[in-house]
């Protein structure tokens, strides 16, 4: 599976497909909105009309007795307030539209993006993704808007000052304007598609480049460890220098694009200017008709111009979206069954049955796994690092699929329970507790977040983490950094027990759970997680023997096998893997 969505384009009738059911579930406010978009685009229209009367009306050649002419001028001034009026009540009634399809979109990508599997978070790029998100949303705006109520209007208004041109003068007035505006339309096209290659291309590294610097803080202390801030930022100018080539090619083809959609302009208006001016000399054109057709022009050409600039907007914003939508292509590899149950948790028995598992077809980790933990059983798996002891935990949580056998709950496969259901069963202290960037009392509440600051507390006393919270300047208000980088690892694994402890699940799994923290509070937090497995189906995976000891059942697992089983008593007895482990982590303490 790809980390980041491709950058082939699926088609612009696709993409724009996709939009309209967002736009149509609010049909009335569209509709309303091209109607005050209309009553907008003929009073645009009739302001040359009336700016012609006006002219004449003052031409001493016309009228031998000049008045003020009150009416037109009035007619003029509310022609261009109802222009002005009904374009921002246009806006005014779509803007809901467009800000509630840009919220939904963004939604629906980002709930996609939580259903997404592990394998896909473990190798996208955190700032490629959310800059192509960035993207998209805001091209959803622009395409919207721009579309809607630029280009469609703009060919309209084209038509029908063509149409006018060709009922009051000679043709040729009607051809030099459609000739120019046809030949305007074809070079644009023809240039931007030209273009967008390199707009695809400068979007690209600019994700790439994003996504660099992302990682880079991310791991801001490794960084500092080796002392590779020059390497890093050398890193990143490398892909930087590369986003500056694509975006000095893209300026070259606007540039190109720019020049020739302004010098076709330019002759249009020039030839429709010399056409005016010899049927006024010849006499067959008042001065008022000069004026209502340079008006037009100005009125026609002047958004034709806005729509070159339009049309390469709409088309760098379809790439944009399309890059955000491939996001929603994303296959689901780990999804619910389409006849789904949740899952009905009685007594709380674990059962892994001859369970066969790859991250790659070429490297299998787990062969032929078989266990079982009773209701109420604590059971360790132990074993050297590269076992698979934490994979275990992966796939009880169901992050990825088993190749073969079976996990089952309650005799329930946990392919045809719920994930949702499957995991709220489940609580878990992970060997490498991230935070959020919020308060710890935040970070704690997240594993029950409608539970009472009562229990919160309560969570957090029974993980030895209360005392130094309220030690703190701002106690549980305290905000823990990117990642939880203000904690220290003890810290921040005590308050994974807390949050763990909050869920209060029927059953849990401790990965590492005591790996960051000193013998002393291990001590403490170990009867506290006992205290917790006691009532509970709880998974112990360890390093440090001397955290399991007190388990009913320990697993050793070697190169995907079980390969001993038995009490501590028992393994010590038998003289065997277990043995000599804990023969060495004694001689090392």
């Amino acid at each position: 599976m790809k980390p980041e969505p491709t950058d082939q384009p699926r088609g612009d009738l696709a993409t724009l497909a996709t939009l309209f059911p967002y736009l149509w579930r609010y049909k009335g406010r569209v509709i309303l909105a091209m109607a005050f978009l209309l009553v907008a685009k003929l009073a645009n229209v009739g302001v040359p009309w009336v700016l012609k009367d006006i002219v004449d009306a003052l031409d001493p050649a016309q009228n031998a007795l000049i008045l003020l002419p009150a009416g037109l001028l009035l007619a003029y001034g509310g022609l261009r307030l109802a222009n002005a009026l009904f374009s921002e009540l246009r806006d005014l009634v779509f803007a809901r539209v467009t800000q509630r399809a840009i919220r939904q979109i963004a939604l629906q990508v980002f709930e996609h993006l939580h259903r997404l599997s592990l394998a896909f978070h473990l190798e996208r790029r955190t700032g490629g993704v959310s800059r192509d998100i960035e993207r998209g949303c805001r091209g959803i705006g622009f395409v919207l808007n721009f579309m809607l109520f630029n280009i469609l209007p703009t060919i309209a208004e084209i038509a029908l000052v063509a149409v006018i041109l060709l009922a009051r003068y000679d043709w040729p007035f009607a051809a030099v304007t459609l000739g120019t505006i046809g030949a305007y339309i074809a070079f644009t096209l023809g240039i931007t598609e030209w273009r967008m290659r390199f707009h695809r291309r400068m979007n690209e590294l600019d994700s790439r480049a994003n996504a660099r610097a992302i990682d880079s803080l991310l791991n801001y202390e490794t960084v500092k460890y080796f002392t590779n801030e020059a390497f890093e930022a050398r890193r990143y100018d490398a892909q930087l220098a590369q986003w500056e080539q694509a975006a000095l090619a893209n300026q070259r083809s606007l540039s190109v694009l720019n020049l020739g959609q302004g010098a076709i302009i330019a002759v249009g208006i020039t030839a429709l200017m010399f056409l005016a001016a010899q049927e006024v000399v010849a006499g067959t054109m008042t001065l008022g008709e000069l004026v209502m057709v340079n008006a037009y022009l100005l009125q026609l050409y002047m958004p034709l111009g806005f729509l070159g600039f339009v049309y390469r907007e709409i088309r760098h914003s379809l790439s944009d979206m399309e890059r955000m939508f491939a996001l929603l292509r994303e296959n689901q590899a780990i999804a619910d069954d389409p006849d789904a149950r949740p899952l009905q948790v009685r007594q709380g028995e674990v059962a892994f049955r001859d369970v066969h598992f790859g991250y790659h077809p070429e490297r299998p980790i787990l062969k032929g796994v078989s266990f079982t933990i009773g209701p109420g059983e604590k059971v360790a798996v132990v074993g050297p690092s590269g076992a698979g002891k934490s994979t275990l935990a992966r796939l009880l949580f169901r992050f990825y699929d088993v190749d073969q056998g079976a996990i089952e709950i309650d005799g329930q496969d946990i392919r045809a329970v719920t994930q949702e259901s499957l995991r709220a069963a489940i609580g878990v202290v992970p060997q490498d507790t991230v935070l959020f960037n919020d308060t710890i009392y935040y970070n704690i509440a997240y594993g029950r977040p409608d539970a009472p600051r009562e229990a919160v507390i309560a969570a957090a006393r029974a993980a030895h983490i209360h005392d130094f919270i309220v030690s703190l300047p701002e106690g549980y208000d305290t905000l823990v950094g990117e990642r939880g980088l203000k904690l220290s690892g003890g810290e921040k694994q005590r308050i994974a027990i807390a949050r763990a402890l909050l869920k209060d699940p029927p059953i849990m799994v401790f990965d590492e759970a005591t790996s960051a923290l000193d013998s002393h509070t291990e001590e403490a937090i170990l009867e506290t997680l006992r205290e917790a497995a006691r009532a509970r189906t709880t998974l112990v995976i360890a390093h440090r023997l001397s955290t399991v000891v007190d388990a009913d059942r320990i697993l050793v697992l070697r190169k995907g096998r079980i390969v001993e089983a038995g009490t501590h008593h028992e393994l010590l007895e038998q003289g065997g893997v277990y043995a000599e482990m804990w023969r060495l982590q004694q001689q090392g303490r």
